[in-house]
Formats: C-alpha cells, sequence, structure tokens
C-alpha cells in the first residue's frame, strides 16, 4: 500500500484551489517572462507547477518545475539562494530522482541546520530509498525545528504505517485533520487528502465500512477528487458491488487516467465478461507507464511492471523494470517486493525469496506484501511458510485485490 502526497482535480467545474493554482501560475510566468533572473518568482512558479501536480495528478508539470527551479540556482548560487534549491530539492523528489534530491536537502542542511524544511525533504527521501533509520532521525530532527502541523503528523504517519503500527498511524493521520480543519480557511484538497489516507489505512486492514465512510466523506470536501473515486471503486468491488465499482473507477480515470485505476477498471471490466473493454483498458495502462518514463526521465517503473507480472504479460520486461529501479539504488520494501514478484513470474525464484525477505523486513502489514511472499514460499518449496502467509494475507484484508485476493482463495484452498 504505497503512499502518495496530497490533493486533486476537477470534473466539470475548476475547483477553487484548483483555479487559484493556475492564476498563480500565470502569474509568476508572466513576472518571469519579464525578467527571467527574478529568482523569486521562479521558486515560487517551481513550487505552483509542483501543487498543480499534486491536485491534478497530471506529470506533465513536473519538467516545468524542474527548469524553473534549475533557471533559479543559475540565476543566483544556492548559497544566497535556499529558496531555488529547496523548490529544486521538491521537484527532484517528486520526479524520482532520489538520490539528487537527497544531496541537496543535506546541503539545504549544512548551509541552515536551523530550517525543518531540509530534514522533511530528507526524511521524504530517505523512506522512497529504502532507508529507514536515516528517514526515522530526519522526522525527529524535524519535529525538534517546528511546531505540530498536518505535514509533520502525515509523515510520522506514514513511517509508522510502514514499520506495521496501524493504530499509531491512525491516530497521526486524525491529529493532522484536526490540524488542518482548526484553520481559518481550511484547504478542501488538503482535508480530502488526509481523510483518503484514513481510508486507505482502514482498508489495508479489511475495514471497508470504515474506508468507505472516510472516502464519502473526502468527496464532500473534494466531490472531484480522483484518489477517493478510485478507492469508492476499490471498495465496492471488496464488497461484490462490481457496477457501482466500475462507475467509479470509470469516473476517475476521466479525471486523471492513473495506472492503478486504469488497471483496475480493466480487471472489473474482464471479471465483469467485457473483455473487448479490458483489453482497451491493459493497453492504455501500458501507454501511461510509456508517458510516465518519458515524462520522469528516471527509473519508476515498479507500477508497470507489478501490472505486468499481475496479468503475466511480457514478464521478462517486468522482471527488468523493477530490477532496474532496484539497481537504480531505490530499495524500499515496495521495491524489493516488485523485484520479489516480477522475478517470481519470470522464473527466478531464488532471487524471489531474496527480494521477498528484504519486502517484509519492517513487518509491514499489507496483504499483498504477504501474498507475493506466500506464493513466492510456494514455488521454492515451502509449503508450511506458503500456508502461514496466504492464511495471513486473506485474514488482514481477504478482498485486497479483486484478481489477486481470488488467486490467493485458490491457493489456501489447494495447500
Amino acid at each position: 500500500m504505497q503512499r502518495e502526497s496530497p490533493p486533486l482535480a476537477a470534473a466539470a467545474a475548476i475547483p477553487a484551489e484548483e483555479a487559484a493554482t493556475d492564476s498563480a501560475i500565470r502569474f509568476y510566468a508572466a513576472r518571469v517572462k519579464r525578467d527571467p533572473e527574478d529568482t523569486r518568482s521562479q521558486n515560487a512558479l517551481a513550487e505552483y507547477y509542483l501543487q498543480r501536480v499534486r491536485e491534478t495528478g497530471n506529470e506533465d508539470y513536473l519538467p516545468l518545475a524542474i527548469t524553473a527551479a534549475r533557471a533559479s540556482i543559475k540565476a543566483v548560487i544556492a548559497l544566497r539562494n535556499l529558496g531555488g534549491l529547496t523548490a529544486l530539492a521538491h521537484a527532484e523528489f517528486a520526479n524520482h530522482a532520489f538520490a539528487a534530491a537527497r544531496e541537496h536537502a543535506l546541503k539545504l542542511i549544512q548551509i541552515d541546520p536551523s530550517k525543518s524544511e531540509p530534514y522533511a525533504i530528507l526524511g521524504d527521501v530517505s523512506l522512497e530509498l529504502g532507508d529507514y533509520e536515516a528517514a526515522a532521525d530526519a522526522f525527529q530532527k524535524m519535529q525538534t525545528l517546528q511546531e505540530k502541523n498536518a505535514g509533520s503528523e502525515t509523515r510520522l504517519a506514514r513511517l509508522a504505517i510502514l514499520q506495521g503500527a496501524t493504530k499509531e498511524a491512525r491516530i497521526h493521520f486524525e491529529a493532522a485533520l484536526a490540524l488542518l480543519l482548526a484553520l481559518p480557511q481550511p484547504p478542501n484538497e488538503t482535508v480530502a487528502w488526509c481523510r483518503w489516507q484514513l481510508g486507505e489505512t482502514a482498508f489495508a486492514g479489511g475495514d471497508y465500512a470504515t474506508a468507505e465512510k472516510h472516502y464519502r466523506e473526502a468527496l464532500k470536501d473534494a466531490p472531484s477528487y480522483f484518489r477517493a473515486l478510485g478507492s469508492m471503486g476499490r471498495v465496492r468491488a471488496a464488497r461484490h458491488d462490481f457496477p457501482a465499482a466500475i462507475s467509479y473507477y470509470e469516473e476517475a480515470v476521466r479525471i486523471v487516467p492513473v495506472v492503478e485505476f486504469m488497471a483496475a477498471l480493466g480487471d472489473l471490466y474482464q471479471l465483469s465478461g467485457r473483455t473487448r473493454d479490458a483489453a482497451i483498458r491493459y493497453e492504455l495502462v501500458e501507454q501511461l507507464g510509456d508517458h510516465s518514463r518519458k515524462v520522469h526521465g528516471t527509473p519508476y517503473d515498479r507500477r508497470i511492471a507489478l501490472f505486468l507480472a499481475d496479468h503475466d504479460r511480457k514478464l521478462e520486461q517486468a522482471y527488468a523494470l523493477a530490477r532496474g529501479e532496484f539497481d537504480a539504488g531505490r530499495h524500499d520494501i515496495y521495491g524489493a517486493d516488485a523485484l520479489a514478484w516480477t522475478a517470481l513470474k519470470f522464473g527466478r525464484v531464488a532471487e524471489a525469496q531474496a527480494a521477498s525477505r528484504e519486502a517484509l523486513r519492517l513487518g509491514t502489514l499489507d496483504a499483498k506484501l504477504f501474498y507475493h511472499a506466500g506464493l513466492i514460499a510456494r514455488a521454492a518449496g515451502d509449503e508450511a511458510r506458503a500456508s502461514s502467509l496466504l492464511r495471513r494475507a486473506l485474514t488482514l484484508n481477504p478482498e485486497f485485490d479483486p484478481l489477486q485476493s481470488a488467486i490467493a482463495q485458490k491457493a489456501q484452498k489447494e495447500k
């Protein structure tokens, strides 16, 4: 269960916050056009482009953010332009250039160790690279340098989730939500994101009723919030209401065609006998992956690798994509899980076993991690471990995925 960062999009009308971001982009772009060496405007422009990515899920704004931040640093060196260096680190993180973002976070800390934001960036990057001790240390330092806020609470929640501390994570997300709602003008999109995270936490534990409640509350705050719409599709599918699930997913991908929701829609079409519609969505998933790689220019391929492995498509490519991302230095547990799953499907069982152990090392409570590990153990001939892991997956979240949970249930019956 990977976590994303805040908020989101529009259908018929543009939400006020999104319209405000567009207006700010036009304002600062005009100032930069008049004076390309206006670093404050370049920095603001970069951050607003990143805000647009968070609001809409449109990755095409990423290169624009990076260009603006680099132009700022070129105009005034980082030592006298901490805003530009911070914007660049934010943009690199969003673009999955994690090594570069870590280097710039460390440089910010070296220049001025009294600021909390560089430690927040360093913690975020360390999580993505799988350096969890460094992440915990950075977040602890961040806490000592700032008052409690929604950003710090959600970071602590994410770390708790990875460590299997679900109750602690929920407390942090609830604290973040309370802090947001206490603001004079609570940001609807960010509030919706926080409610969605609470829903994701409940869904991961198999509590579908609570998950759906949080998703519906998120949609009250932001009716066109595509992540909550997609998650409503998933929770309705878990409750075997496929027509409603399909409707939610269709609405979500109309707003933002993200890989996970497009693939899930294809799966529900397949299960509903609409094989032609499913094939079209599966092809779109691969096209989305190709586009994402071109935009990022960095090895960020696990979503497509997992999709291919789940559907037994292009298994050599799936393994190569997961292996490439892992070899590029991204050693977090979900990178290890993607490598394990694709290695299994590609027939490299011993490699899959080693990667699976890495994926489980934190004790993260994620049914898909246990499911993948269970089938890997079975392929290695360890029936006792396979049965234990599959049982754990299905006890934690029996309907974690319409296609894969059915495979897990069948495998458990065949033990």
